[in-house]
């Protein structure tokens, strides 16, 4: 059984299709998932994931740099949400926390709408029903409700989409995951929980709240679950899919732990080295999402000098892109703060509008004013 209810299942037990070294495993069940997986979508895959690691690097630059107030680096998960973001249609409706940044590029969100809300700029980054994925959630897992709810109404509508619920090892200590999952198990919502357990919650490691596996507490709920090797792209993409199919055919939710490492800070206001042991970032380094499918597509014979020359120039693009979006974005007006506070317009609310414009106005009007 892939999807499984008992005690804690040990890491060599871990769906995995590609081992660190680059070479397939027998797929345990799972490689009638990657069928359509040629070539070219390794490539592709591969392509993605240089392109997510390189935006990240420059958006910590930027900040660096003064130029972004904070960022939360995704670097060492690439894998977990490039696999998981491409298993998805464009009609299922993603809920994510702040790290996110992977599953963003593949839902399409541009390059200065994942900047605005860290340079400052505005309160929310995206339209959301532009590219079905809501803006990130920073309050620590409230995004699971907000996944189970649509995956809720998507079930009373009578369609067959589906909600994905971002959220990382800390976020299942929340009250809000725990209730998500009862509501979903209880409606068999059509919602897949996806716990990317990167080990830390900021300084806390994993084994601190977790006594077992995160993908233990799932069957308690009557959810099924598996565990999965997040730094394996392809084993990630494949179990996203049985996930996902499940609940379009009625099945109810899921739940993946996708294992993985938080090679970075938690954000650039971070500094993990006063909490982490250097050794285990290396032995996490031997395992990067992005050289464990390079071997493979070098074996293949699928990584010549062209390509990964292709693929590095791909990736300095958007990154140059991203920086230009980010040095070049509008500074927002002194009344944009009341804009887009409801879908409709309000009364009181252009009340507030008026005699925050009028008290500019008096500022302005003062002498040596110039508001």
């Amino acid at each position: 059984m892939s999807l499984h209810g008992r005690g804690p299942v040990p890491d060599e037990n871990l769906v995995q299709l590609l081992r660190p070294d680059g070479t397939r495993t027998d797929g345990s069940g799972y490689t009638e998932w990657l069928g359509d997986i040629d070539g070219a979508a390794l490539r592709g895959l591969y392509e993605d994931m240089v392109v997510v690691r390189r935006i990240d690097q420059e958006a910590t630059a930027l900040q660096r740099q003064g130029e972004l107030a904070l960022w939360p680096p995704l670097l060492g998960q690439e894998a977990a949400q490039i696999g998981s973001g491409r298993a998805l249609r464009q009609d299922d409706f993603v809920f994510s926390s702040y790290r996110e940044n992977g599953v963003a590029y593949c839902r399409g969100v541009g390059y200065a709408d994942l900047l605005r809300v860290w340079r400052g700029n505005a309160p929310s980054g995206w339209d959301p029903y532009a590219v079905n994925m809501a803006t990130p959630q920073v309050i620590i897992g409230a995004q699971t409700l907000h996944a189970t709810g649509y995956a809720m109404a998507t079930k009373f509508d009578g369609a067959d989409a589906v909600a994905v619920a971002y959220f990382g090892d800390g976020a299942t200590s929340q009250g809000d995951a725990n209730e998500a999952m009862v509501f979903a198990a209880s409606f068999q919502a059509p919602v897949v929980f996806f716990c990317q357990n990167n080990q830390w919650a900021i300084s806390e490691p994993v084994r601190l709240q977790a006594q077992r596996d995160i993908a233990d507490r799932a069957p308690g709920f009557g959810i099924p679950s598996v565990r999965v090797d997040g730094n394996d792209v392809l084993a990630s993409l494949a179990v996203t899919r049985q996930a996902l199919d499940r609940a379009r055919g009625g099945g109810g939710p899921s739940f993946i732990e996708a294992v993985t490492y938080r090679m970075g800070p938690h954000t650039t206001a971070d500094d993990p080295s006063r909490y982490r042991d250097p050794n285990e970032l290396e032995d996490w380094k031997s395992r990067d999402p992005i050289d464990r499918l390079a071997r493979l597509l070098k074996a293949e014979g699928l990584l010549d000098e062209e390509f990964a020359s292709q693929a590095k120039d791909t990736a300095d693009r958007a990154a140059a892109e991203l920086r230009e979006a980010c040095v070049t974005m509008p500074e927002p007006g002194e009344l944009d703060v009341f804009d887009n506070v409801y879908a409709t317009p309000h009364t009181v609310l252009a009340e507030q509008k008026e005699e925050y414009r009028r008290y500019l106005a008096s500022l302005a009007a003062a002498p040596g004013g110039t508001a």
